[in-house]
């Protein structure tokens, strides 16, 4: 049945984008402007993400710490770069209680400075070294137009912040990390991305390079899922980070910082939901199975019950829904929450020992016997709907990716579709000013991996450098 409450995907992307958010109940709109308050469905997804990345953070060496939220103006200052790219977004605290500050202190819209002031004060040898931290919190940064989860003025998110020996390892660190992000949207959001070095207008203001995680929405519009920066020694000197090396000569540490946000939830929306709701991969699903029985006899709840049992000691995530509701209203709500799977255990169906599964990425109905293996079959089932997802995504990331050999080219794919468009580049930035005179289309990517496709800049037609992804973005 069709969901009233939802505008068609089709129709009004923007619209049906918040609609989903709002049915799904993920987050409402505060009295603080600009800013969302997340409520138990989103943040059941938040904490899940937490769970899975924190995981593999610690497989890699990170610890977990906590910064504060306030910076003081003198330590922002320090790194200019930072200063100027972050000037226009930052707050700040002027007075507290009654009395006005002597030094503003900025809210942090991210932690460089603060790890950089505690990092000078902790290393001393190369037997420190290296330092790998990283916190989940909050920052807040002063954003213009803002959209439930895609950009608000505060949001969640992890920032990795690390200090090694030599610009090797420290270069290591940067690849791994967006590795891993990669890693987490293919394997565990079910979402295709691609990776590759930030141009210099791009990158993260006080970066040596940036590496981005770049995901295509289904609306081929992109969106950027994570970033990894090198650093070098800019922040360390600017900060006072030494150490003593092996050699017993004092240096520079080097330097590396990562992150990924909330963001990644209106990721998860805008690349897997449909016009009846929410749709969540079965890795990322709080809740992966809903068992729902029908009929006033009991033989349906005493099934119900059992099948919960072997579920969840089969590490599957399920639960019986006992409300005081209509099975149509169940499933309803099953159905616009993104719940993976759906089984109805049904008085009627039992007496023929039939049990019907439904699968929320298809809405496709499945009836077997209820003499099934029910954790095995549910395992495969859920594995299916997972890489079933992943194809599907990947199939419209392939129709929507094109190649333009000049600015006229670009227009002409712009104009009909947004997607992933591959061009080659010089690398001045006026050719990138001029790029995004069409639609606001910007660099995405440079793939250093990949052959040049003319070797013409596709805005100056002089000789290229690079081939670039480019694209509107979110």
């Amino acid at each position: 049945m069709e969901n009233k409450a939802i505008t068609k995907r089709d129709v009004d992307f923007a619209k049906w984008y918040t609609n989903v958010v709002m049915a799904a109940r993920l987050c409402d709109y505060s009295s603080v402007k600009g800013c969302m308050v997340i409520e138990p469905n989103g943040y059941a997804i938040w904490e899940k993400m937490q769970s899975i990345l924190d995981a593999k953070f610690k497989e890699l060496g990170h610890q977990n710490v906590q910064m504060p939220l306030l910076i003081p103006e003198n330590l922002l200052q320090k790194e200019s770069d930072l200063v100027e790219g972050f000037a226009p977004e930052v707050a700040w605290v002027t007075e507290g209680g009654s009395k006005k500050l002597e030094e503003r202190l900025a809210i942090r819209p991210t932690s460089e400075t603060l790890f950089s002031d505690y990092y000078s004060k902790k290393v001393n040898s190369y037997k420190d070294l290296p330092m790998l931290y990283n916190q989940w919190c909050n920052v807040f940064r002063w954003e213009k137009t803002t959209r439930p989860f895609l950009r608000s003025r505060e949001f969640l998110w992890q920032e990795g912040h690390t200090i090694h020996a030599t610009k090797e390892e420290a270069e290591k660190e940067t690849k791994q990390m967006i590795d891993v992000y990669r890693w987490f949207h293919h394997e565990i959001l079910a979402i295709p991305s691609i990776t590759g070095i930030k141009t210099e207008k791009e990158k993260f203001a006080g970066a040596e390079y940036s590496l981005s995680n770049e995901a295509l929405m289904y609306d081929g519009i992109a969106l950027q899922s994570g970033t990894s920066h090198y650093f070098g020694q800019k922040f360390s000197k600017a900060y006072n980070i030494k150490f003593t090396n092996n050699q017993n000569k004092e240096e520079y540490v080097y330097q590396t910082s990562w992150g990924t946000t909330t963001r990644m939830i209106g990721g998860l929306i805008m690349v897997h939901s449909d016009d009846y709701g929410l749709v969540l991969p079965p890795r990322i699903a709080p809740k992966q199975v809903v068992i729902i029985p029908i009929g006033k006899e009991g033989l349906a709840d005493k099934l119900s019950e059992e099948i919960n049992e072997k579920l969840n000691k089969g590490g599957i995530a399920s639960y019986v829904d006992k409300t005081d509701r209509s099975p149509g209203y169940k499933f309803a709500e099953a159905e616009v929450n993104g719940i993976p799977l759906r089984i109805e255990v049904g008085e009627r169906d039992l007496k023929e020992n039939k049990i019907t599964f439904a699968r929320r990425d298809t809405r496709e109905r499945i009836v077997e016997s209820a003499d099934i293996n029910i954790t095995s079959y549910v395992e495969k089932l859920l594995d299916t709907i997972q890489d079933d997802m992943y194809n599907r995504a990947k199939q419209r990331v392939e129709s929507q990716t094109f190649t333009a050999k000049n600015l006229d080219e670009m227009k002409k794919i712009l104009a009909k579709q947004p997607g992933f468009i591959h061009a080659d580049f010089c690398g001045n930035p006026e050719c990138e000013d001029k790029v995004k005179e069409i639609n606001g289309c910007k660099s995405r990517v440079i793939l250093p991996d990949e052959k040049l496709i003319t070797g013409k800049c596709v805005a100056c037609g002089k000789e290229a450098k690079y081939h670039v992804v480019w694209d509107i973005q979110y």
